[in-house]
């Protein structure tokens, strides 16, 4: 369905190792079989994916692949935990209480 278009993989950093060498192959060779099929399926997606976690440290810990980390680290975008932001609290409290006032 995200053919010719992007996906967006929340928390890449909770997927399980076992599943991790099948999203590579997909990125790699930009197709997949579908459950059942034989029939590869060509894809073209841009990939956005997110975690909370430090990718680098899970590598070390041996939960991610490395390889799997390369693939996706093309263009990374750090933001800083809102902990660590407190200025930005009050101007996103009130941003969400105009919306919700106008829904």
């Amino acid at each position: 369905m995200a053919n010719g278009g992007t996906i967006f993989l929340d928390e890449i950093g909770e997927l399980p190792l076992n599943v991790q060498p099948k999203l590579l192959h997909i990125l790699q060779q930009g197709e997949f079989e579908r459950i059942g099929s034989s029939k590869s399926i060509k894809t073209d997606v841009r990939i956005i994916a997110a975690t909370n976690k430090v990718l680098e440290d899970e590598i070390k810990k041996g939960n991610f692949r490395n390889d799997l980390y390369y693939r996706l680290n093309v263009f990374p975008i750090s933001v800083a935990p809102l902990r660590e932001r407190k200025k930005d609290i009050l101007p996103l409290i009130e941003f969400y209480i105009k919306t919700n006032l106008k829904n």
